[in-house]
């Protein structure tokens, strides 16, 4: 009887640490359009328009947009693994981090480096 209780027990601690995994692999609506999350996104999206255009109008080269472009990636997976970390929020200090890493490949589009 106790052997049965403790196979219970050890089959719904693993059905309760799998659905805790699958809950945080599908975030919800609300953290998807978290508002720092949103402001975040929405920069890095322009931020990757500009380094389209200043390519195409040839104010950088193709290696430099493509590093610019892979800078960008890189913000967009810390914004992600933040909200992991924080049930699909990211901070306010979290967020001026980001800013402050998006300022920088701005001014890298700006200067054409």
């Amino acid at each position: 009887m106790k052997k049965l209780a403790r196979n219970i027990l050890s089959a719904t601690l693993l059905c309760g640490l799998a659905c805790a995994g699958a809950a945080q692999a599908n975030e919800t609506q609300w953290q998807k359009d978290h508002p720092r999350r949103v402001e975040v996104n929405k920069r890095l999206a322009n931020q990757n328009k500009r380094i389209d255009r200043e390519e195409k109008n040839g104010q950088i080269s193709q290696a430099e947009a493509h590093k610019l472009h892979r800078e960008d990636q890189n913000i967009r997976q810390q914004e992600r693994d933040m909200a992991k970390l924080d049930h699909g929020h990211i901070t306010k200090q979290e967020q001026n981090v980001l800013n402050q890493e998006e300022n920088g490949v701005s001014q890298q589009i700006k200067n054409g480096n």
